[in-house]
């Protein structure tokens, strides 16, 4: 998680506690609005665990995306 809350500080300007806030709140929304199999995989990507399901992308993936810009 630290990596992404070091990327939305640099991208946004935010201080790395703000854009903590920012990315917890932004992970809690998806939890609470994506199917069960989608959201209960959120906190393994996020600890690095993500390897297994595909990471990021491969949940994204699951809702039609390719997870990369």
């Amino acid at each position: 998680m630290d990596e992404l809350v070091k990327l939305v500080a640099s991208k946004t300007g935010l201080s790395e506690d703000l854009a903590r806030t920012a990315v917890n709140t932004v992970l809690d929304f998806l939890k609470q609005r994506l199917p069960e199999p989608l959201a209960g995989q959120i906190d393994s990507v996020i600890a690095g665990g993500g390897a297994s399901t595909g990471g990021l992308g491969g949940i994204l993936g699951g809702l039609g995306g390719s997870g990369r810009k």
